[in-house]
């Protein structure tokens, strides 16, 4: 198993990534046949995580991706110490370690980056998802009621985070 970043070179192998989890959970944002082909925009999307200094990392096994973790930083600086997470790993591969080791790393990211908010949602059925989440010391927050369509039933979502306390908040300054 290896982990690594991602290049721009790699815009089809994670496109191709994506599309699968489409099509093996319902937990994803995207149906099935929903996310379009568009190359030049995953090369963008690549791109700009590592212009920016977000976090995108992939797991790969026999010269395959099976999984990525992101983390999406505020832009602005009242939320700069606030990161979005999105996970995804291939059916085969759940359960053995690579969330825990995605969240692990997230995690040293987020400290050498001054991150102190972590933040996600999740359907509130998927147990295996909270588990990990808790697990990994994120707690939830609130309920967004009837957030998604999957099926054709209105689902919930957890509103979990993950805050570690700092002092003072960076660029505060007290006479």
């Amino acid at each position: 198993m290896v982990y690594r970043t991602l290049s721009a070179e790699d815009a089809e192998r994670f496109w191709n990534l994506l599309n699968q989890l489409d099509y093996e959970t319902k937990y994803m944002l995207f149906e099935p046949g929903e996310r379009p082909k568009n190359l030049p925009k995953t090369e963008s999307l690549i791109r700009y995580s590592v212009e920016v200094d977000d976090f995108l990392l992939v797991a790969e096994a026999d010269n395959k991706l099976i999984g990525y973790i992101s983390a999406q930083r505020g832009m602005l600086n009242r939320i700069a110490h606030s990161a979005y997470i999105v996970v995804g790993i291939l059916a085969d591969y759940r359960g053995k370690g690579i969330g825990t080791e995605f969240f692990k790393r997230l995690n040293v990211w987020a400290e050498e980056k001054g991150v102190t908010h972590l933040e996600l949602t999740v359907i509130c059925e998927n147990e295996a998802a909270k588990r990990l989440y808790t697990n990994s010391g994120f707690e939830i927050e609130g309920i967004r009621r009837k957030s998604v369509c999957v099926d054709g039933a209105y689902l919930d979502e957890y509103y979990m985070a993950k805050v570690k306390q700092i002092p003072v908040c960076p660029g505060f300054f007290s006479d």
